[in-house]
């Protein structure tokens, strides 16, 4: 079975307050009598799912296309967390995670907003939790939360604290409907130079198939 845990990006995709929203321009319509259409978008890397580069917190940071390919694909555990707001700590993890802690995904709340809808008071996880993960191996982690940090966060000590450890991360997950467990996570970033993030198409395999 696949799962599908991406947002849509769509005209109405609410983005970060102030940030590029989703517009598409009909350039050239097989309508208007042309072989082909031809369109032309406009959006923020950082519309609905995406994978954050670090040039996006770093100006001496990577682009997208030299994140490790190899963290956004393999085994990956899904994680419920009752926490409404503030920074998940270890102690918020009620599920045992299971060794090797490769990848996880925490499942909040959040992903039964809708995508229509911009959250602004939502969990993030705490420079204890991102420590926690790093010294069990963890390469990446996910949250269906639009941002590792605080809303207001003028530091991103968690983006920054994360990538410390050379681990990434993925933000805006859609992670409804999907049951905590083990799976096979696809959520590669697109070669994008110059640029301060990704959208991504992320995916979980069942590990009976993958």
């Amino acid at each position: 079975m696949i799962y599908d845990i991406s947002r849509p990006i769509a005209l109405d995709t609410a983005v970060w307050p102030g940030d590029t929203p989703y517009t598409i321009d009909h350039l050239v319509k097989k309508f208007d009598g042309n072989a082909i259409n031809l369109t032309q978008i406009t959006f923020s890397p950082h519309t609905a799912t995406h994978a954050d580069a670090p040039f996006h917190f770093d100006d001496q940071g990577i682009h997208p296309n030299q994140l490790p390919l190899e963290s956004y694909i393999g085994r990956v555990q899904v994680v419920s967390v009752a926490r409404r707001s503030g920074g998940i700590t270890p102690q918020d993890i009620t599920t045992d995670l299971i060794a090797p802690v490769e990848r996880v995904l925490f499942h909040t709340w959040v992903s039964d907003e809708p995508s229509t809808v911009f959250p602004t008071d939502f969990p993030y996880p705490s420079l204890d939790l991102i420590d926690w993960l790093a010294k069990q191996g963890c390469v990446l982690l996910g949250m269906d939360s639009p941002s590792v940090d605080d809303f207001n966060s003028k530091t991103l000590e968690g983006h920054h604290r994360l990538w410390g450890h050379g681990m990434v991360h993925l933000e805006s997950l859609l992670l409804r409907d999907v049951p905590d467990g083990l799976y096979e996570l696809i959520a590669l970033p697109l070669k994008f130079d110059g640029i301060c993030g990704s959208p991504v198409r992320a995916i979980l395999r069942d590990v009976s198939i993958a």
